[in-house]
C-alpha cells in the first residue's frame, strides 16, 4: 500500500513539474520573440529590446495577477469554468487594450514625478526600465505568495523608486499625489464591500426570503440585472472607453439608463419563457444571474484591457519615445507593436499562471454563489462611477477584493443575528442537559461511597458511575467547544485576508525599492 501510495504521489510531482516546464518554456519563448523583435528598432541601441523583454514580462504579471480580480467571482460561483473564464478574459482583455487602449499614454504613471526633474534622457530610459522590472519582479512574488495586489501601485512604486535614485532627491515625487493613492488602500475596500453587502442584502431581503421565492425573482431580477447594465454601460463609457470617445458622466448615465431599459425587457421577456423551469428555490434564482454573470466578467477585463495595459506599455512607449528623440516627454504615442506586446502577454500571463490567483479570488477567501458574485460586479462598476464623481482615488484591484470581503462579513453577519440564533440555543440545551446527568451521577456516587456497608450490586454501580462520569465530563468539554465554535462561526478566511492587505501596503514601498537598487545596477553596468 505505502508503495502505491508512493507511487502516486511520484507520477503527481512528475506531472506537476512537466507542467511547471511547458509554462516556463512558453513565457521564455514569448519574451525571447519579444526581444529579437525588437532589437533593431532603433538602429545601434539594443537598450530598446532590453526595456521590451522586460515590458513583455511586465504584461505577462499582469495577467497572472491583476485579472483574476474580473472573472476569480465568476469561477468561484461555477456559473463559468476555469477555462471559460481564461478565454473570455484572454479575448476582452485583448479588445480593451488594441480596441480602446488608446494611442497615446502618460510616460509617468499618475504623474507621481516631473518628467522636467530629468536632464539626461538617458537616466529617464534607466529609471522607466528599472520601474517596469521591478514592478514585474514584485507582481511575480505576489503571484507566488497568492496575493492579488494592485498593478497600478507596483508601477507607481516603481517609477517612483526610479525616479528618486536617478534624481538623486525625494523632492522629485509628487508626494500629494502619492498621499492620494495611500488613501485608496481604505477608501476602494471600504467602498467595495459597503455596495457588494448592500445589494446582496438586498437581494436576500427582496427575494431569498420571501415566502414565494420564485414569484419575487421573476419580478426583481431584470430590475437588478437593469441596475447592472446602467452601471456597466456608465462604466464602460467612462472608463473602458475613455481613451477613444470622451463622454461626461451626465451622457453616460444617460446612455446607461437607455441600456438598463432594453435589458429590463429582454430579462424580464426570458424569465418568462422560462418560467416553468425554475423552482421555488435558491437554487432557481441563482441560474437567473448565471449569464449576466459571464456578461459582468467579460466587461470588467474589456475595461481592465483598455485601462491597465498602460502599466506596462506607457513606461515602454515612454522609453521608445526618448530613445528615438532624445527628449523626455509627459505623453509618447503608442506604436502598436508596443500595444501587442502588452495584450498578448496579458493574454499569455493570464492562460499559463492566472489560474492561481483565480482561485484565491474565487473560492479561498470565502464561499461565492452566483448571487455573491453578482452582487460583487455590480459593486465593481458602481464603486467606480462613484469614486469617479467624487473625486477619490480607488483601485479597481482592491474594490473587487473589498466586494469579495463584503460579501463573506455580510453572511457572518446575517448568521450571527438570525440562523445561529437556534444553532446556539440547541448548543446550549445539550450543555445543560449533559450537565445534570453528570450532577445527577456524582450525586449517587457521592451515597453510594456514604455507605457503611456495601453489595456487590453496589460496587458495581459505584464502577460504572465512574465510567459514566468520565465519559460525561469529555462531553461536556466537547459541547463547550462546539459552542466556541458556533459563536465563531466564520465565511471569511481571516489569514487570507490578512496576507492580502499586507501585500497591499507594502506593494509601493518594496516596488520602489527595488527599482531604486536595478537603477543603480543599471547605471552600474551603463556608465
Amino acid at each position: 500500500m505505502e508503495i502505491k501510495t508512493f507511487e502516486k504521489m511520484q507520477k503527481k510531482a512528475v506531472k506537476k513539474s512537466q507542467s511547471d516546464f511547458l509554462r516556463l518554456g512558453l513565457s521564455l519563448l514569448f519574451m525571447a520573440i519579444v526581444l529579437l523583435a525588437t532589437y533593431n528598432k532603433i538602429p545601434g541601441n539594443p537598450f530598446l529590446a532590453v526595456a521590451a523583454l522586460f515590458g513583455a514580462y511586465m504584461a505577462m504579471n499582469i495577467g497572472a495577477n491583476d485579472v483574476a480580480n474580473n472573472v476569480g467571482p465568476a469561477v468561484g460561483s461555477r456559473a463559468v469554468t476555469m477555462m471559460g473564464a481564461i478565454m473570455i478574459a484572454a479575448v476582452f482583455e485583448s479588445a480593451g487594450a488594441l480596441i480602446a487602449g488608446g494611442d497615446v499614454t502618460g510616460t509617468i504613471k499618475k504623474g507621481i514625478i516631473d518628467p522636467a526633474a530629468f536632464a539626461d534622457p538617458q537616466y529617464f530610459v534607466w529609471a522607466m526600465t528599472a520601474a517596469l522590472l521591478a514592478a514585474a519582479l514584485w507582481l511575480n512574488l505576489a503571484t507566488w505568495l497568492k496575493a492579488p495586489v494592485s498593478t497600478t501601485h507596483s508601477i507607481v512604486g516603481g517609477v517612483m523608486g526610479g525616479g528618486i535614485a536617478a534624481a538623486g532627491t525625494f523632492g522629485i515625487v509628487a508626494w500629494g499625489t502619492m498621499g492620494k493613492i495611500a488613501a485608496s488602500w481604505v477608501i476602494s475596500p471600504v467602498l467595495g464591500g459597503l455596495i457588494a453587502a448592500a445589494f446582496l442584502f438586498a437581494i436576500k431581503k427582496t427575494i431569498l426570503y420571501k415566502e414565494h421565492t420564485k414569484e419575487a425573482a421573476m419580478k426583481l431580477v431584470p430590475l437588478y440585472v437593469a441596475v447592472m447594465g446602467w452601471a456597466f454601460v456608465t462604466y464602460l463609457i467612462l472608463k473602458g472607453m475613455k481613451k477613444v470617445i470622451k463622454l461626461g458622466f451626465p451622457t453616460a448615465a444617460g446612455l446607461g439608463l437607455v441600456g438598463a431599459v432594453v435589458i429590463f425587457f429582454l430579462v424580464k421577456g426570458a424569465i418568462a419563457k422560462y418560467a416553468h423551469t425554475l423552482e421555488d428555490d435558491r437554487e432557481s434564482v441563482n441560474r437567473l444571474f448565471t449569464i449576466p454573470l459571464i456578461f459582468a466578467a467579460a466587461l470588467l477585463s474589456f475595461a481592465h484591457g483598455a485601462n491597465d495595459v498602460a502599466n506596462a506599455v506607457g513606461p515602454l512607449a515612454g522609453i521608445y519615445d526618448a530613445l528615438a528623440h532624445d527628449t523626455v516627454s509627459t505623453k509618447a504615442a503608442i506604436p502598436i507593436w508596443v500595444m501587442v506586446i502588452g495584450a498578448v502577454g496579458i493574454s499569455l500571463g493570464l492562460a499559463l499562471y492566472g489560474p492561481k490567483l483565480i482561485k484565491t479570488v474565487g473560492s479561498e477567501i470565502t464561499e461565492l454563489d452566483q448571487i455573491r458574485a453578482f452582487s460583487i460586479a455590480l459593486a465593481a462598476a458602481i464603486t467606480v462611477i462613484i469614486a469617479s464623481q467624487l473625486g477619490l482615488p480607488v483601485s479597481s484591484t482592491h474594490i473587487a477584493l473589498g466586494g469579495v470581503f463584503g460579501v463573506g462579513f455580510l453572511r457572518e453577519w446575517l448568521d450571527r443575528t438570525q440562523r445561529l440564533e437556534y444553532r446556539i440555543k440547541e448548543e446550549k440545551e445539550k450543555l445543560e442537559e449533559l450537565k445534570r446527568r453528570l450532577e445527577a451521577y456524582r450525586h449517587e456516587l457521592e451515597s453510594l461511597e456514604a455507605k457503611e456497608v456495601k453489595t456487590q450490586q453496589d460496587y458495581e454501580r459505584i464502577v460504572h458511575l465512574f465510567e459514566l462520569i468520565g465519559e460525561h465530563e469529555k462531553l461536556v468539554k466537547k459541547e463547550n467547544k462546539a459552542l466556541k465554535t458556533v459563536y465563531k462561526t466564520k465565511y471569511v478566511q481571516r489569514n487570507a485576508v490578512k496576507k492580502i492587505v499586507a501585500a497591499w501596503v507594502i506593494t509601493v514601498p518594496a516596488a520602489a525599492l527595488l527599482s531604486a537598487i536595478i537603477f543603480y545596477i543599471i547605471k552600474g553596468i551603463m556608465v
